[in-house]
């Protein structure tokens, strides 16, 4: 290779290293184009997320989880009221569907159908354990159900609803349960399949405006294709529990089951296997992989939570000081030196 050849390399090295970077290390800004990112730094981005949220306690997940469940009622509401004046155009009675999502999304809250891909993203880079994945997803879909079930009682039982838009509500989880259990299934996979891309996407976005365009118009999107979401179809079974006479649990295994089970395999196997097959930089560096029994059978998982922005500063500054003491140390040693050989 010629000096040239080197020297241009070098300065492209340079170019990657002087690149924007929180302080988790994930990018902040792409390399080839600024305001754009590559699959390679949207995944990193992915997993800078998932180590943070994979890192909290089981308290936190829960009631971040159960404010995500109880939130999803305003979907409830949104689709109700939609669907009384819009009886017949499932189209135009999706409007306020996505209210409940953008609430949630925006506000950091924990929802199941988004922790089906960064935490998974984790172990298939073989940063998390397996075992540390099932527990997210278990106290996170806990608290989601508790939550649905908490707003549904509450709308059921506070007059929230005019009778017809009560009558509507309720029709929803009826009409699960004619669809059919492989239908129901089906229908949910597409949606978590969605749902999963919209977390995909969300990472690739730099402001919040084009986040907010993109949660409503993915979430109108499964409305609007009548599509199955397992925490607004937990409220409508619970609802549907509360106000129709003779209800039976059977809509727990015939509708909301399937829909579970759908939304989890859209989101990992169309979504984060087939994203994780793209990338090449499938770790962040300098971070140790797990090894097959640790991903099987330990809690281990993640590099443990980002330093603070703050944090960050005060170590820069640590280091500027110790730095610059070091070039006064250097600089007095070299005066010693010379007064010597003098």
């Amino acid at each position: 290779m010629s000096k040239k050849e080197e020297n241009e390399e070098s300065t492209g090295e340079e170019i990657r290293e002087s690149i924007d970077r929180a302080a988790s290390g994930a990018p902040a800004a792409g390399w080839a184009v600024r305001d754009r990112f590559s699959a390679d730094e949207i995944f990193e981005r992915v997993l800078a997320s998932a180590d943070e949220e994979i890192a909290i306690s089981k308290q936190r997940l829960f009631f971040s989880g159960l404010a995500a469940g109880f939130a999803i009622v305003l979907t409830f509401l949104g689709h109700s009221i939609g669907a009384t004046m819009f009886p017949e155009n499932s189209f135009l009675s999706a409007i306020l569907y996505p209210i409940g999502f953008i609430y949630i999304i925006l506000g950091q809250y924990q929802l199941y159908t988004e922790e089906t891909l960064p935490p998974v993203a984790l172990v298939l880079a073989r940063i998390a354990s397996l075992p540390l994945l099932l527990r997210v997803w278990i106290v996170v879909i806990i608290g989601n159900v508790v939550g649905a079930a908490l707003g549904a009682y509450l709308i059921a039982n506070g007059g929230v609803l005019d009778p017809e838009a009560t009558r509507v509500g309720a029709e929803f989880a009826r009409i699960g349960l004619e669809h059919g259990w492989w239908a129901v299934f089906n229908r949910a996979l597409f949606a978590g399949w969605l749902v999963a891309g919209v977390v995909w996407l969300d990472h690739a976005s730099r402001d919040t405006i084009s986040r907010l365009l993109l949660i409503y118009v993915i979430f109108y999107m499964i409305a609007a294709a009548e599509l199955f979401h397992v925490i607004t179809a937990a409220c409508e079974v619970f609802y549907y529990l509360f106000v129709v006479d003779g209800a039976s649990l059977a809509v727990v295994h015939e509708f909301w089951l399937p829909v579970f089970l759908g939304n989890t395999v859209g989101g990992v196997f169309l979504v984060a296997l087939v994203n994780y097959a793209q990338v090449e930089q499938r770790r962040f560096p300098d971070i140790r992989v797990l090894s097959p029994r640790e991903l099987l059978f330990t809690w281990r998982g993640g590099k443990g939570t980002p330093p603070s922005p703050a944090e960050t500063e005060d170590e820069t500054d640590k280091r500027d000081v110790r730095k610059r003491e070091g070039d006064r140390d250097s600089s007095k040693a070299g005066t010693r030196n010379l007064e010597d050989d003098e």
